[in-house]
């Protein structure tokens, strides 16, 4: 929720500067929204699967912080209860003490949940790039269009 509205605000606040009318200030909101919420799945997936170094953090740091994301959601939606009890143990202990990453990850590639989460950041890149398809033929426009691909396709 947090990037999304920040970039769903930070478009809006660019085409109200423009002085847009009503129109294309929903269209860009709507762009906005989409982008954020394809940035958010993107950076959670990243948290699960990157390496330290790519990321600057520690991995999985928002499974650490309690927060269950897109792709751990889909895992326990599929998951025995002997593996969700994986992803409670490090929810309570806060680290991967008794459970290592290495499990979580086997976990969430043995359900799909991985591609399920770029599919579902895909679909909202998608939407962000529909929400300004009638804007008017300009760099603007050309350079608005790269930027879903760019959201989805990043690996840091």
């Amino acid at each position: 929720m947090k990037t999304g509205a920040l970039l769903t605000a930070s478009c809006r606040l660019g085409a109200i500067a423009a002085g847009v009318d009503e129109k294309l200030l929903s269209a860009v909101t709507e762009c906005g929204r989409h982008l954020g919420l394809a940035f958010q799945i993107v950076d959670d997936v990243l948290d699960l699967t990157a390496s330290e170094e790519v990321l600057g953090k520690p991995v999985a740091s928002d499974l650490r912080e309690g927060k269950v994301t897109m792709a751990v959601i889909h895992a326990l939606q599929h998951c025995t209860p002997q593996e969700r009890k994986l992803v409670e143990t490090v929810l309570e202990e806060r680290a991967f003490v008794s459970v290592k990453h290495e499990q979580i990850l086997e976990m969430l590639n043995r359900y799909g949940s991985i591609p399920y989460a770029y599919d579902a950041a895909a679909k909202h890149a998608e939407l962000a790039r529909k929400a300004i398809c009638t804007f008017p033929l300009s760099e603007i426009k050309r350079a608005l269009l790269s930027i879903p691909d760019f959201v989805v396709e990043r690996n840091s």
